[in-house]
């Protein structure tokens, strides 16, 4: 009986372990990194200017927008080992939010380019 029970716990401890793993390799997959947000801006803003809904100086803009949040990673990613602290990403977060607005702004405010 008391090798059931052993038996018991251990199968149990292993399936929680394995579910665990996966939650937590499944967790970073569903928030996209900040480089991937830099690169989905970055298609965003090439799209606005394929179909002429970005003037150059709006491209520009947000071009350099986008850098520097680039280089605010690279800085805090060399202050930090490589990595980045909550309230860093919070921040980088909070900075790419607000260029996503505007690239959507800038798309949607009916300026065409100069011809």
């Amino acid at each position: 009986m008391t090798l059931r029970i052993l038996a018991t716990c251990l199968g149990l401890g292993l399936v929680a372990t394995t579910a665990s793993a996966q939650t937590t390799a499944a967790a970073p997959a569903d928030k996209p990194t900040i480089n991937q947000r830099l690169e989905n801006q970055k298609d965003r803003i090439q799209a606005g200017t394929k179909d002429d809904q970005l003037t150059k100086g709006e491209r520009t803009k947000l071009r350099a927008n986008d850098a520097a949040i680039h280089a605010q990673e690279r800085v805090y990613r060399r202050a930090n080992d490589g990595k980045l602290t909550t309230g860093e990403k919070r921040q980088l977060n909070r900075e790419l939010n607000r260029n996503s607005r505007q690239i959507y702004r800038d798309r949607h405010n009916n300026r065409k380019p100069r011809s």
